[in-house]
C-alpha cells in the first residue's frame, strides 16, 4: 500500500505543531489506524479525525511505533471483526491524543488496489500487515 499524506499534517509536522509527531508515548497518545467505507472521500483539506466519515469498527493502535532515518515502523494491526458484506475501501492513520477527536491529526490515507483494498468483510478479523520496509518514509 502506498500512502497519501495529508498535507496539513505535513505542515504541522514541519512547523512543530502540537500532536503532529508520531513517537508513541502511550496508548492514549499514539499512532492509530481506522478502516473506512465508501462514505468517505479523501480531501487534502482534511486535518482532523472529525473530518472522517464511514468509519468501520473500532480504531486500532499501531504498537511499537519508531522512527528511524525518516521511516516510520510499527506493529501490524488487527481489526477484530468486519461485518459480513461490509466493504472496506480505505485505511487512514492518525495521531490520537488525550484531547477531543477534533485535535487528532490525520496522517495518511491508503486506498491502493492491489494492496488488499477494497475488501469485503466476512464477519472475521482483518489484519493490516505493513511493508517490511516500514509503514511510510518521509
Amino acid at each position: 500500500m502506498t500512502a497519501i499524506f495529508y498535507p496539513l499534517w505535513k505542515r504541522a509536522l514541519l512547523t512543530g505543531a502540537l500532536n503532529a509527531d508520531l513517537d508513541e508515548v502511550d496508548p492514549a497518545n499514539g499512532y492509530y489506524a481506522s478502516l473506512l467505507s465508501a462514505g468517505y472521500v479523501f480531501s487534502p483539506l482534511h486535518e482532523f479525525y472529525t473530518s472522517l466519515s464511514g468509519i468501520i469498527g473500532t480504531d486500532q493502535l499501531i504498537s511499537g511505533v519508531s522512527i528511524v532515518n525518516s521511516t516510520t515502523d510499527g506493529g501490524d494491526v488487527v481489526f477484530s471483526t468486519v461485518g459480513v458484506g461490509v466493504t472496506v475501501v480505505a485505511l487512514v492513520t492518525y495521531r490520537k491524543n488525550a484531547g477531543a477527536s477534533s485535535t487528532w491529526r490525520l496522517v495518511s490515507y491508503y486506498d491502493t488496489p492491489g494492496g488488499g483494498l477494497p475488501l469485503l468483510g466476512n464477519g472475521g478479523p482483518v489484519t493490516v500487515q505493513w511493508n517490511a520496509a516500514g509503514i511510510h518514509t518521509l
